[in-house]
């Protein structure tokens, strides 16, 4: 089984590399850990997520369902410091930071970024860390 070593891994398409790698790289502070003509790899938070070069992708309308990927964060802070971040490198937000079912157990926080390419990130914080999963 997954142990806390293992990384989770996601592969996405995008457009641009150069526009994928400033976005992840330069505004979100990923580590580019590989390039290639066609894809880059980045350490994503901790896992490993690759953007393949898919020149003819058409994202469509921008939704948030059913397709999105980000990072839940146990600490309060580290959502914290992602906003502060998002914030000074002006990075587009696509849905601004909400608290989601105010109240009730499941209660968390969100921000919802999107890529150059159309690819949505949420990025969440639950007050009850039982509530993760």
């Amino acid at each position: 089984m997954r142990n806390t070593a293992d990384v989770f891994h996601l592969a996405i398409p995008v457009m641009d590399l150069a526009a994928a790698q400033r976005f992840y790289v330069d505004l979100l502070g990923c580590r580019l850990a590989r390039r290639y003509s066609d894809r880059i790899t980045l350490d994503f938070f901790g896992d490993q997520l690759v953007c393949h070069l898919t020149p003819d992708y058409e994202p469509g309308e921008a939704t948030l369902y059913p397709r999105h990927f980000g990072v839940t964060f146990r600490d309060g802070a580290d959502f914290d410091a992602l906003l502060r971040l998002v914030e000074l490198r002006e990075v587009a937000v696509f849905q601004s930071e909400q608290v989601r079912f105010a109240g009730l157990v499941e209660e968390h926080r969100t921000v919802v970024l999107r890529d150059p390419s159309g690819n949505l990130l949420e990025f969440k914080h639950y007050v009850d860390p039982r509530m993760m999963y």
